[in-house]
């Protein structure tokens, strides 16, 4: 009920800031006087809620993933293990080139651990009590290596630009299809369409969606392959090996948020075409592809 809650919220939230946004600026008297007949200013609008909904989720992404989990941020140690998390976490940012992020602890049983945050200089690295009770630090500190090279690559920024475009594009999309569909059905020809067009743009933004979904996905995976090896580096490869090993060895449901999931080190993996959407490859691949690496 919390997550149901919270999805709302912030969605609800995303929509009243953009419709604020456009009205101070005058975009919605802009794109209203063009009409969505004209390309250029539905481009325009599209691009400020599909961007904007995307930047707007970065810039909260810290906020909502504390608040989701329950994440508890160490600002002083109280235990040895806490400490040598901290110290550890240090260590592997400075070899990265990062700045020290914030680091927390969630009540998860699972094993998993997750990064996110508006910069490379600015994050949050949290892990599950579930990782810290049932792996060795060896494997801990390859999963944060794991983490922090996210951080370093940029992929949080990177992924929010890659999800800005798609939402632009199925939004401007979804519109002009939309509007092409409901003339041929014999739809209204008020510019600013009838109850018929907005039920096919609804469809179509599903569809379009879906569709976009699966290069965002893509690209998941790929920076997926490309942190384990980060992760290699920094901390040692036959101990990213021995981490993704030991996570392949869990069982039971991943108690992340959808909206933070795609950012931990391992989510489930569907079979058959469900693959395609998944944000993570399958482990046995990312064992396999670091195996095909250099000793480091």
């Amino acid at each position: 009920m919390r997550r149901i809650l919270l999805f709302v919220l912030t969605n609800i939230a995303v929509l009243a800031l953009l419709a604020i946004v456009c009205r101070i600026f005058g975009i919605d008297q802009w794109t209203a006087a063009h009409g969505y007949g004209g390309l250029g200013a539905l481009l325009v609008y599209a691009a400020v809620f599909g961007f904007g909904g995307a930047f707007i989720s970065l810039a909260m992404s810290k906020s909502i993933a504390k608040w989701s989990t329950g994440a508890r941020v160490i600002d002083q140690p109280q235990d040895e293990t806490e400490r040598w998390l901290v110290a550890t976490v240090q260590q592997l940012a400075n070899k990265a080139g990062v700045g020290m992020p914030e680091v927390a602890i969630y009540d998860g049983p699972e094993m998993n651990a997750f990064a996110t945050g508006m910069s490379r200089n600015h994050a949050l690295v949290a892990v599950s009590a579930g990782l810290l009770q049932n792996m060795a630090r060896d494997q801990i500190s390859a999963v944060l290596g794991h983490e922090l090279t996210h951080v370093a690559n940029g992929d949080m920024v990177t992924m929010t630009l890659l999800q800005g475009v798609m939402n632009t594009f199925v939004i401007f999309l979804a519109r002009v299809v939309g509007r092409i569909v409901d003339s041929a059905m014999g739809g209204s020809n008020n510019r600013g369409g009838g109850l018929g067009y907005f039920a096919i743009v609804i469809v179509l933004q599903i569809v379009f969606g879906l569709l976009a979904s699966l290069v965002v996905m893509a690209f998941s995976r790929w920076r997926e392959f490309r942190a384990d090896a980060g992760g290699a580096r920094l901390a040692g490869r036959d101990r990213m090996i021995s981490a993704l090993q030991r996570l392949g060895q869990q069982d039971g449901a991943n108690t992340l948020p959808k909206a933070i999931a795609a950012f931990g080190i391992s989510d489930r993996v569907g079979q058959g075409i469900a693959r395609l959407w998944m944000s993570h490859p399958p482990l046995e691949e990312r064992i396999a592809r670091l195996r095909g690496i250099a000793a480091l």
